[in-house]
């Protein structure tokens, strides 16, 4: 893991993430990208053709240029490589092939932190990302002063789709040399009796070598609200989860988001595609 992408639409949610990104990189000698999409409104657009909107857009170009030369600037980016960009793209699909084209390892990106699960399930950009990426992507909802997870919670249901990702979760789990809680949510509609999610445990985990961690069953009225008690009574630093590319987190979570998770989960929360 070497390059990290940091999406920004210049908002102070962009730039928690930034922080983060910036926390992670210096640590570890990563670059990080930090790349603008430049959305065109599609009135604009029409008028490219015949070339009465070229002013704007190149006025619009060179004021991103200005605000990214101006972050470049901030004291937490000191001595960490940067490589800048502006897209004239979709930001959803604009982050994406700038990802593939640019072997980038890791996206971080910013969302509100009262909504910021929410708007990943309904379709915001985010959500796009989280579902297409091919590479992890964490979400930052909140400032964070010195990002360095020691207690990391993954929850699953832990089948035999999950080996393949898992063994990037560790990937990240080794990078901050930390504690991984594997957990698994039993509810009313999706109970298994300790000595079947045991087992369920034993045979997942003997596949692979993890040097710190301990296993979990937390029982509660639903998984989402499992993985913030759960999450809130360790004290975990982040949540980490996998995802199918088809549906988003709604695959994980089995119906639609609560609003006790969209209010309440404001821990950063990484996402590894399946």
């Amino acid at each position: 893991m070497k390059r990290i992408l940091v999406p920004t639409d210049f908002s102070t949610q962009a730039e928690n993430a930034l922080k983060a990104a910036a926390q992670i990189a210096r640590k570890n000698d990563f670059e990080i990208h930090l790349l603008h999409m430049l959305e065109i409104p599609s009135q604009m657009n029409d008028a490219i053709s015949g070339g009465a909107a070229i002013p704007e857009i190149m006025l619009f170009i060179q004021k991103a240029k200005e605000t990214i030369h101006y972050i470049k600037e901030q004291h937490y980016l000191k001595d960490i490589p940067i490589i800048e960009s502006i897209k004239l793209e979709k930001a959803s699909q604009g982050i994406l092939s700038y990802s593939k084209e640019n072997n980038i390892d890791l996206i971080i990106m910013g969302s509100n932190g009262v909504s910021g699960i929410e708007e990943i399930i309904i379709g915001s950009n985010t959500e796009k990302v989280v579902r297409l990426s091919a590479v992890p992507v964490i979400i930052i909802k909140e400032e964070i002063n010195n990002f360095n997870p020691k207690n990391i919670v993954f929850a699953s249901d832990f089948s035999e789709e999950i080996k393949k990702p898992f063994k990037k979760v560790l990937d990240f789990v080794n990078l901050f040399d930390a504690k991984l809680n594997l957990v698994t949510i039993c509810t009313p509609n999706s109970f298994k009796t300790t000595a079947i999610a045991k087992k369920i445990f034993q045979k997942f985990i003997s596949e692979f070598e993890i040097k710190n961690f301990s296993t979990h069953i937390y029982n509660d009225l639903n998984i989402e609200k499992g993985i913030i008690h759960f999450s809130k009574e360790i004290n975990a630093d982040l949540i980490s989860l996998c995802t199918h590319g088809r549906t988003g987190l709604s695959h994980f979570f089995t119906g639609s988001i609560s609003e006790d998770l969209a209010n309440h989960a404001t821990k950063p929360l990484i996402v590894f595609k399946i």
